[in-house]
Order: C-alpha cells, then sequence, then structure tokens
C-alpha cells in the first residue's frame, strides 16, 4: 500500500506482459527494486523452497540470515511523487478525482440542491437583548390608559344607568371610562357611562334618555343605550341622528331580583352586536386632553370632595386616596360600590362642571353647549378654569386661569353637572 492507497484488486496474471513487467517495478514504502508478486505466486515460491523433487531425499531447510534493518529515508512529497511509476501516478490521479467528485457532490446538495421547506422560526425573545419584546400599545381614545391600537377601533358606547335608591348598587359602572352625572328629575341625579377599554357583559339598570345627554355624548360620537326618555330627547336623537340603540328584547333583559322599572339590564358585548347590526363603526371624536403620566402631590391640598347636587341622598361625597392616586366615591352618606363585587367606586380624576340649570315642567336642563366655570380634582390638589364646549358634536376643553389647557390622569373620569360653584367645597 503507497501512503494509504490501496493496490488494484487484480490478478498479475492476467494483464498483459508489457504491463505486469511495470508492476513489478513499482515501489513499496522504501524498499526500491522488491519486484510485487501476487500471492499465488509466492506460495508456490514458498512451496518450491520447503519441498524437494520426487524420489529424492529430504534435505535440511536453510534459513537466511536476517538482513539489518536500514533507517527509512525521509523524502519529499516532490521527490516521492517524481519516483512513482506511470501506472501508480494514473491510480493517484483516479483516486484524487473520484475525492474531488465527492466534495463536490456533497457542496451542491449542500448549498444548491432543493432542500425540503422549512417554515420560518420567530424568536420568541429579542437575540440581542434577551428580552421579551416590548408589546405596542397606544393611548386609549377615551380613558388615555394604554391599550392596544384595536380598541381604538371600537365605538363608545354609552349607556343611561339609573340613581334612584331602589337602583342601588348598579352595576358596570366600575368599568366606564368616562361618566356623566346630571340631574333627572324631583333631584334623583342619573348617570351616562361611556365605555371603549372594556365589555363588562352586566350593565344598569337602564333608564331613559333626556336632551343634555345628548350633547355629551355627541362629542364622542357614541352609540346610545336607553329605555325610551323624555319627549325632547326622543324627538332629539332623531334630529341629531344620534347613533341610537333603543331598548329591544334582543339586547336587554330584566331580572327577578328587583322590580320594574329598576330591573332592565344589558351588556356591552349584547351593545356591540346591536351596533354592528345597524352600521354603526368606529367613533370618530376628538379625545379629552390627557396627560402621559399621573403626578401626584407631594402635600394634597384637596384630600375631602363635596358636591351638594340635591339632597341628602344624591349628594356626593369624594376622599382622596394617595395610595392609588384616586378618589373613593360615597353618596347619600355610603360608599358608592359595584353591585357584584362590592368594590367602591374610585374614579381618578373627578370634575364639577358649572353651567346654567333649570326646568322644563317636571324636567331639569342644563345649558351644555358654551363655557363656565371647573373644578379639577387630581393628584390629591384642584385647579380651577374653565370648560368650552364650541357646538353639539364637540368635545369638551378645559382651561386654567391663564388660559393654558389643563390635561387629565389617564383612567376613569367623572363629570357632574353642578348649578353654581356654590355646591363645590374641597379641604386639605
Amino acid at each position: 500500500m503507497i501512503d494509504g492507497i490501496l493496490p488494484p484488486k487484480r490478478r498479475e496474471d492476467d494483464l498483459p506482459p508489457r504491463v505486469r513487467e511495470h508492476v513489478s517495478k513499482i515501489v513499496v514504502g522504501d524498499h526500491s527494486g522488491d519486484r510485487f508478486q501476487p500471492p499465488q505466486a509466492v506460495a508456490a515460491e514458498e512451496e518450491t523452497k520447503n519441498t524437494v523433487a520426487i524420489g529424492s531425499e529430504p534435505q535440511e531447510r536453510q534459513t537466511p540470515p536476517p538482513k539489518p534493518e536500514q533507517p527509512k529515508a525521509k523524502r519529499s512529497l516532490k521527490e516521492w511523487l517524481k519516483n512513482l511509476s506511470k501506472k501508480q501516478k494514473i491510480l493517484l490521479t483516479a483516486a484524487a478525482v473520484v475525492v474531488v467528485s465527492g466534495s463536490a457532490t456533497g457542496i451542491y446538495f449542500a448549498f444548491f440542491a432543493e432542500q425540503p421547506y422549512k417554515p420560518a422560526v420567530t424568536p420568541a425573545t429579542n437575540q440581542e437583548s434577551g428580552k421579551e419584546p416590548e408589546p405596542t400599545t397606544v393611548p386609549s381614545s377615551l380613558t388615555g390608559l394604554q391599550v392596544d391600537p384595536s380598541i381604538n377601533e371600537r365605538p363608545v358606547t354609552a349607556v343611561m344607568i339609573e340613581n334612584s335608591m331602589d337602583a342601588r348598587p348598579q352595576a358596570g359602572l366600575l368599568e366606564a371610562g368616562v361618566v356623566f352625572e346630571a340631574i333627572a328629575e324631583g333631584g334623583i341625579t342619573r348617570f351616562m357611562a361611556l365605555y371603549q377599554d372594556t365589555e363588562p357583559d352586566y350593565v344598569g339598570p337602564v333608564r331613559s334618555a333626556r336632551p343634555y345627554y345628548l350633547t355629551w355624548l355627541l362629542g364622542f360620537d357614541a352609540t346610545y343605550a336607553h329605555a325610551g326618555g323624555s319627549a325632547e330627547a326622543l324627538s332629539l336623537i332623531n334630529q341629531w341622528r344620534v347613533k341610537d340603540l333603543p331598548h329591544d328584547n334582543a339586547h336587554f333583559w330584566r331580572i327577578n331580583s328587583r322590580v320594574a322599572p329598576h330591573n332592565l339590564y344589558t351588556s356591552i358585548p349584547k351593545l356591540r352586536e346591536y351596533a354592528a347590526a345597524k352600521g354603526y363603526g368606529k367613533s370618530e371624536f376628538t379625545p379629552l386632553a390627557r396627560k402621559n403620566k399621573e403626578e401626584p402631590a407631594v402635600t394634597p391640598t384637596a384630600r375631602s370632595i363635596d358636591f351638594a347636587i340635591s339632597s341628602a341622598n344624591y349628594n356626593v361625597h369624594y376622599d382622596y386616596d394617595p395610595t392609588t392616586n384616586s378618589y373613593k366615591r360615597s353618596e347619600g352618606g355610603a360608599p358608592h360600590t359595584d353591585d357584584r363585587s362590592g368594590t367602591q367606586l374610585a374614579p381618578k380624576v373627578v370634575v364639577a362642571l358649572i353651567m346654567p340649570q333649570g326646568k322644563n315642567g317636571i324636567y331639569t336642563t342644563y345649558q351644555t353647549v358654551g363655557s363656565g366655570q371647573v373644578f379639577i380634582f387630581q393628584d390629591g390638589i384642584v385647579k380651577t378654569g374653565s370648560w368650552k364646549k364650541d357646538s353639539n358634536n364637540a368635545n369638551l376643553v378645559f382651561t386654567d386661569d391663564s388660559g393654558a389647557e389643563i390635561k387629565l390622569n389617564p383612567g376613569q373620569t367623572w363629570f357632574t353637572a353642578l348649578g353654581d360653584a356654590g355646591r363645590v367645597s374641597y379641604a386639605p
């Protein structure tokens, strides 16, 4: 064997005489001049050496003296190749062609041959930082809280919620993004709750429409869920093309634990289905001006707030909670709680809208378009200034006494309409 190259598996006797002559001169290792013999010839030669002719006496075998071991000469690759016979060079060349061809085939299949499709796998983490990719959010159009962008594609849904003594505690106010509070009649207040970020499945009791609530909801391009209404309100719903969702049996239901009319309920998912069936899509409106983040005061100056709305059962009190930077709401001398969870309502922002208040028969009226004084409670302090609403479809804008815009904290915002500033009081 020559440096790992095996001799061809062919009998020398089968080769032509000229080729057999060359094969006999092949250099094997360092033993130059030794004749290559096939195994059959070697065996025959040994048999001749160890036997005698037929009829003669056996002779004693002579063992030749061992040849002294010669040191192997070190030769360069160039010299080794030079000493190869023509036959060896042909064999070496053929072996090299086989090796190169095999390598080329492997390279082709590795890089150019069609491979089975493997779908790309998106890494769960950022490979450079090793951190989970941060979610992409945007401020909610309604509350200013960070939400998925798809939330702002929803319509804003407004629901009229009763606040008589028989209607308490209510369901769904805890999840509302914005709440408007005003007197319906007889000193009894009523709420209009607006939803976009959340979808509570139990909201009520649902009651009737009033004209001034229409101007507020139009500023948010909201759909309007209600059960009937005053004659003026129902007329204006058609005149102003309000996105109306009046009471029906498919999207509203009555509960047995309360007596009518204080037992009508709905859900925001059902009202969204209702709106979609009527072709009401995304709400297009100018959001309330919101701050990027809350800025709680080091020393709160308005910890206790009181609104004298009408009577003891409907007057409102707030206590500032610095741990949550919110205002715990009470009415009628008791905590105002959620019907299901029992959680006390606690808006992030409390706003008193001072506006002219009057009567139309038994119904209370408010001048909601124009401007007036405003008290804004947030971060444990109060800012005074002005509110402005240029038209039915315009949203509310707030400025301080210097004319600079007042921005609201993100989160639930509670508006209360009051006839004069003397009905507002607060203490540190």
